[in-house]
Parts: C-alpha cells; sequence; structure tokens
C-alpha cells in the first residue's frame, strides 16, 4: 500500500480488512482487530477533520522528530508508545468497527488531497496532503500486519 488516494490501493487495504476475523490473536500487542479497527478510525478522523485537538506542549517540543522517524520509509515500530485518546480499551464489534473504518478509508480515498484537513497535527505540527496519507497508509500497514493480513 503506498497511497490510499489511489482508489486501487484503498480497495486491497479494505479487502484486507475484511479478511480480520474476531477471534484472531495479535502478532505483537494487546488489541483484538475490533480495537483495532477503532484505533484506526480516530487517526483517519484526524485527517479527515472531524477530530481536533490542540497542539500539546509536548508535541511542539518533540513532535516534528516524531514526524521525521514515522515518515521514514520503514514500517512502524511495534509497541509504539500512543497518545491516551488513541487507545481503545473496551470490547469493541469487529463488523461495526471495520464498517466505519471502511467508510473513513472510501471518504479518505473519494477526498484525495483537498480531503485532508490543514490546521496541524496536534502532536506532528503541519502536514502535507501526502504526509497525511503515509502516516495513515504506514497506521494501516502496521495494525493489519499485527493480525498477519
Amino acid at each position: 500500500m503506498e497511497s490510499l488516494f489511489d482508489a486501487e490501493q484503498s480497495y486491497v487495504a479494505i479487502a484486507r480488512l475484511r479478511a480480520l476475523q474476531p477471534d484472531q490473536s495479535p502478532l505483537w500487542g494487546k488489541m483484538t482487530p475490533a480495537q483495532a479497527c477503532a484505533h484506526c478510525q480516530v487517526a483517519l478522523r484526524m485527517a479527515l477533520g472531524d477530530l481536533s485537538w490542540k497542539r500539546s506542549l509536548i508535541g511542539r517540543i518533540f513532535g516534528g522528530l516524531a514526524k521525521r522517524v514515522l515518515l521514514a520509509p520503514k514500517p512502524l515500530a511495534r509497541n509504539m508508545p500512543t497518545d491516551p485518546r488513541f487507545v481503545v480499551r473496551n470490547d469493541r464489534d469487529l463488523d461495526t468497527e471495520r464498517d466505519m473504518l471502511i467508510t473513513l478509508i472510501q471518504r479518505f480515498t473519494a477526498g484525495g488531497p483537498a480531503g485532508v484537513r490543514t490546521d496541524p497535527h496536534p502532536f506532528f505540527g503541519a502536514l502535507t496532503p501526502a504526509e497525511w496519507d503515509l502516516l495513515q497508509v504506514k497506521h494501516l500497514e502496521h495494525h493489519l500486519s499485527q493480525f498477519g493480513v
């Protein structure tokens, strides 16, 4: 997956999501497939401008460095720390969460670069549409790989 702005690659990501099973065990981490789908929704909602949080002080200090690390051409590291607002701890229904995530992916794809938010990310700061796209691709790839799909 190189870009969710590309309809064909978006379709492949969605097909992989549909391969998730509720009882699949993660290869790392503690999330269930349903929790991972709910977690990925938060990132896409942020990219689409549905969620907006103020820039954090720690983000202003370390966000630029973290952004460079995450945008580097290598997969996201396993068990990376995440903002507590992205953490999903309660039980979720996989079909519901997957359908909501698929809808967000389709919105992201249909909106293209013009559809992503223009205000800064609360941690990473200013992002170009290509950077928003790459973060979503890497994040989805990370969690799909977490379940071996």
